[in-house]
């Protein structure tokens, strides 16, 4: 069975005609996504890794080896 995406603020499920191509996305509601931002604002939300030159090097590698298996 298929389950469908839930609201990370609310858990509702998000409207079936909601798509990632919304504004709103992966929201249900503007109100969901503005208590989100407010959260990233007030602290409530936060990078706690520091990220080096290596690590972000690291990172990109990985993220280019993972692209590359979808294009052969």
């Amino acid at each position: 069975m298929i389950t469908r995406l839930t609201c990370p603020i609310c858990d509702q499920e998000l409207p079936v005609d909601l798509d990632s191509e919304s504004s709103i996305f992966p929201f249900c509601s503007t109100r969901c996504k503005q208590v989100d931002l407010h959260r990233w604002f007030s602290g409530e939300y936060m990078v706690t890794e520091r990220l080096t030159p290596e690590k972000l090097a690291s990172e990109l590698m990985e993220q280019d080896e993972d692209m590359s298996e979808f294009d052969a």
